[in-house]
């Protein structure tokens, strides 16, 4: 028995998210277990790091399969690429210890939001980026100190898209930074984990923030709220990546 570890690309674009669906095929997890099994005739489970919504896209999933079958690491690297679609690779495989599992051994990921703010259309960059109207104006220091009001550990109850949540929503926000290049407002956050839609209603409420529509101070409310509501309006999909899944 072998475990291996891969680290996956993909453009979420047309794609129900990461997690296999019982009412659809057209997921990436589904995708590459489905190959995996061609390939090796194995029935196998691709165990993910971590679900990315519909539209979502991620620069280092990390996944891990069992197999009993000594195929080398390197030849199902290739033998997938070869049959995966054109928005879908897989970077690295390699052998770890049996006891990996990509999703529980995690201890952070970093996601990086996207904003476009130029003046015109980002033709060759539209399907990585959000393009909102009236964003020229971003009061970008005032979401800065709003962004450094929710780093930290705390209950993010208010920033979760899932309303039958029943686990425990706190999670510590290293960092949250908003770098300015070029015509895009970039949102870096660094976490131990993150909830369903976490990151996207952050980016949302910190737009709102930059609009003037609340204020800095308000962020620490709305996270003692614990209330989905008093938060601002989720972000696209398509802004969002996962750039990386670190473990120790």
């Amino acid at each position: 028995m072998q475990n291996l570890k891969m680290v996956i690309c993909y453009d979420g674009t047309r794609y129900s998210g990461w997690q296999k669906q019982g009412n659809t095929a057209n997921t990436i997890q589904g995708k590459i277990e489905y190959l995996i099994s061609e390939i090796t005739g194995e029935t196998v489970s691709v165990n993910g790091s971590g679900r990315t919504d519909a539209g979502v896209h991620a620069m280092g999933q990390v996944a891990n399969v069992q197999l009993k079958s000594s195929m080398e690491p390197l030849e199902l690297r290739n033998r997938l690429n070869a049959l995966l679609p054109e928005d879908i690779a897989v970077k690295e495989i390699g052998e770890v210890p049996l006891r990996f599992h990509a999703r529980l051994s995690a201890v952070g990921k970093v996601y990086q939001y996207r904003l476009y703010v130029g003046e015109t259309k980002p033709v060759f960059e539209r399907k990585q980026v959000t393009v909102l109207d009236n964003v020229s104006s971003l009061n970008v220091e005032a979401m800065r100190d709003g962004a450094r009001r929710l780093c930290g550990i705390h209950d993010f109850t208010s920033f979760c898209g899932n309303p039958s949540f029943k686990k425990s929503a706190v999670r510590n926000v290293t960092q949250i930074e908003i770098l300015e290049e070029g015509d895009e407002l970039v949102f870096r956050f660094t976490g131990d984990g993150f909830l369903q839609n976490m990151v996207r209603i952050i980016t949302g409420t910190l737009i709102e923030v930059g609009r003037g529509a609340l204020t800095p101070e308000e962020l620490s409310l709305i996270l003692a709220a614990k209330d989905r509501k008093k938060a601002g309006p989720m972000a696209p999909a398509q802004g969002l990546m996962l750039m990386c899944v670190r473990y120790k």
